[in-house]
């Protein structure tokens, strides 16, 4: 590889992690640069502006959903929807947000992003709704299917803020099984 792509991909997950940890307003183009090794000229050499740094990261973020669902299906079989709230409520998942989901951590930048930072979100989101659509148990009839998607999505993303905001109080357990019984009553699906 050569330096020039080891620096891009350094300060690619140098940004990821830190506006996954800071958000968008939190963090700046030094800091970026410093936590990946680098200067900040490098930064502009490799990403035209911190907006351009928010944009890739999130995109990352998102197709790393993609490619995650599959792998869900795979192991966990008709289950998968039980195991990936499990994982995404989860402790672990829920205290590391540095390097937690980009649905929940970047989700409120989003908001105010620009106009072309949105529609790559909004169109990002809508693959990822149709792959859990494509997928969900066979008692979820074919017209309720992506409704029910994002409602189970949008209870897991919900469920996630609301128990990283109360940080580890007994309450973030609470919001987990409940989150977990709400996303999976969304799909027709009882609780393991």
């Amino acid at each position: 590889m050569k330096k020039s792509e080891a620096t891009k991909i350094k300060l690619l997950e140098s940004s990821s992690r830190a506006f996954r940890r800071e958000g968008y307003a939190g963090i700046g183009v030094d800091t970026i640069a410093k936590d990946a090794g680098v200067t900040s000229g490098a930064f502009y050499a490799h990403l035209k502006s911190k907006n351009d740094a928010f944009s890739t990261a999130l995109v990352a973020g998102l197709e790393e959903v993609l490619v995650a669902l599959p792998e869900y299906r795979k192991t966990h079989g008709n289950q998968w929807p039980a195991a990936f709230a499990d994982y995404y409520l989860g402790r672990d998942h829920r205290l590391d947000i540095e390097c937690g989901c980009a649905m929940t951590s970047l989700t409120p930048d989003v908001v105010r992003a620009d106009p072309e930072v949105q529609s790559e979100y909004a169109t990002l989101m809508g693959r990822i709704v149709k792959e859990i659509a494509r997928n969900l148990p066979n008692n979820v009839p074919t017209h309720e299917q992506e409704t029910r998607a994002w409602a189970f999505l949008s209870t897991l993303i919900g469920g996630l803020t609301l128990a990283r905001a109360v940080g580890t109080s007994p309450s973030a357990d609470e919001i987990e099984r409940s989150s977990k019984a709400a996303a999976l009553a969304t799909l027709g699906l009882p609780e393991p």
